[in-house]
Parts: C-alpha cells; structure tokens; sequence
C-alpha cells in the first residue's frame, strides 16, 4: 500500500479538527462518503456544527458544493430543477437547481415534507435526474450529505424507509467536550475564507483505488452477510433474543456498505486487510438505521445502532 495518498488524506482529516473541534468521527465519515461515493445522515441538535464541517471538508477536498435549506414549503423543483417557457423564442430551456453539483448539503432534510423527501430518491440512487423529459447524469462524486435534526423535535418529518436505505452511514453528532467547547471560543469569524485545498479529485479516485485493492478474505464476506441475515427476522440466523425487538431487518445494500466501508476504515488504519475490528466499528453506523425495530423496543428506548452491534458480536 502506497503511504503517500493515505497520508494527505490523514492530514487533511487533521487539517479540518483544527477548526472542527470535537466532531472527529463526523470528519472521518464525510471522508469515507467522498471515497466510497456514498450518501452520509448527520443527526444531531441545532448548533453542533454539522453544516460547518461539511463546509469545511468540501473546501479542503476542493469539490463543487452547494448548500439546500429544506423547509416545509420546499417543492421539488426548488431542487432538482424545472422547465422555462420563454414567449420570446417560444421555446422551453431547462433551469438546473442545486442538485447539480459534486457535494450537496441537504441541510434540515426532515423539515419538508415527503414529497420534496422523495425528490431526492432518483437523484441518490441512480445518480441522475430526470426534469421534463429529459434525464440528465449528475457530476462524479455526486454525495448527498443530509443533517437533520432529532424526529422529537418540532416541525420535523420522519424520512420514509426506502429513502433511510439510501443513506450508507448515519452518523450520531453529540455535544463536544469541554475542552472543544472552549476552543471554539477562539475560532475566527471568516475561518472558511482562510481553508485551502488539500486533497484533488485525483487524489480521491487515487484513495478509491487503494481502498479497492485492500484485500478482504471470503470468511469475512461471509460474516458480513451472517450479520444482516442475522438482522432479519425471517432468516434461521435470526437470534432468539431479538424476538419482538425486531420488525425488520436490513437490505441487501448493508451487506454492500458494510464491505466498502470496513475496507476504507482498514485503509485509514494503514492496513493491507480488512479485520474484524475494522467491521464491528463501523457496524452500528451501518446498519443502525436500516433496523425497524417494534413499538415496545421503542417505548422501552432500545437503541437500534446498539441491537445491530450487539448482533455483529454475536456472529463474529
């Protein structure tokens, strides 16, 4: 394994915790999304600095961003883009809205409704947009990296879970620490002004390639789809004890992000191969989301990213 991108890709991380302070695991994800070209959930309460660290990662990374604050009067066309007649020419041009771009901050995404929710959906999974009758190919990378904030507070909506399976990794963004806290007291008011590009797009399809190439053994292949089977409800690896903790399990595509993404965690780690230790830590981040679990589970405030690691143990 070449040291040298792994390196930049290190000190960019580390570049960016001088202005992101106690977010650590929040930076690592927005890079493994960049790298594995997935969507990243950022959930967390008002103020803790999400949008800043994604404003941050795009600059050091020096991809084209664009920020959407969803609201509950969002339309779909504020997003995706729409038709414009013009009487002048008598003909119809295509107005292109912010999807358009390499990074998009979904910014509050809970805060609309389903229908601007579901907008997102074709745009995510395909990687393309259809407006009028024409489909139009996002740019490469093209992430969605959505903050939104807890379902319990007001005003918010709850994603549907179709559009939960989209995202690779939901990350927790929780309060920083006292010592964050006070260094954030004497950070600058135009901070973003001052960051400069670390690392190119070469530079990521060169880490995408390295990431690629770390060697993965078939025993944990078959652990990794154990551990969603193990998931679901219907399988003869369901576990006893998940009985009506559990409604539903994860897809198909947990097993797929799971594989990607214990292969950049071994790659950031500076390991040639992928080790248990490298998939049990990102496993409640992977699947945490993708659990549905019984109205008692919930009532009771079991948490699902708990359930799923508390599995992966089990089998591994």
């Amino acid at each position: 394994m070449s040291t040298d991108v792994r390196e930049k890709a290190i000190n960019s991380l580390n570049h960016a915790k001088k202005y992101i302070f106690g977010q650590e695991k929040l930076l690592d994800s927005i890079l493994c999304a960049l790298v594995c070209e997935g969507h990243l959930l950022i959930e967390g309460m008002p103020g803790l600095g999400k949008t800043m660290s994604v404003s941050t990662m795009s600059k050091l990374c020096d991809l084209s961003f664009k920020r959407i604050q969803f609201t509950p009067d969002l339309l779909p066309s504020d997003l995706i883009g729409t038709m414009i007649y013009s009487q002048k020419t008598e003909t119809f041009s295509t107005k292109f809205g912010p999807i358009f771009t390499q990074i998009l901050l979904a910014d509050e995404i809970n805060r609309s409704p389903a229908k601007v929710q579901a907008a997102l959906l074709e745009a995510m999974a395909e990687k393309q947009v259809t407006i009028g009758d024409n489909t139009h190919k996002l740019s490469a990378p093209f992430v969605v990296l959505a903050t939104q904030n807890p379902i319990e507070q007001e005003g918010t909506y709850p994603l549907p879970e179709a559009q939960m399976d989209r995202f690779m990794m939901k990350i927790h963004v929780d309060y920083p620490d006292l010592e964050a806290e006070k260094s954030i007291l004497d950070l600058g008011k135009n901070f973003l002004d001052d960051i400069q590009a670390t690392l190119s797009t070469d530079d990521l399809l060169t880490i995408q390639e390295q990431t690629n190439a770390v060697y993965i053994d078939d025993k944990m292949k078959d652990l990794i789809v154990r551990i969603v089977h193990a998931t679901r409800p219907s399988s003869d690896l369901f576990l006893k004890e998940n009985e009506g903790v559990i409604l539903a399990g994860a897809s198909p595509r947990a097993c797929q992000w799971l594989y990607k993404i214990s292969k950049f965690t071994a790659f950031i780690d500076g390991s040639d191969f992928v080790a248990p230790h490298h998939l049990l830590k990102v496993v409640p981040d992977v699947l945490g989301h993708r659990l549905i679990l019984s109205y008692e589970a919930m009532l009771d405030k079991i948490d699902a990213r708990d359930v799923a690691l508390k599995v992966a143990q089990k089998i591994i």
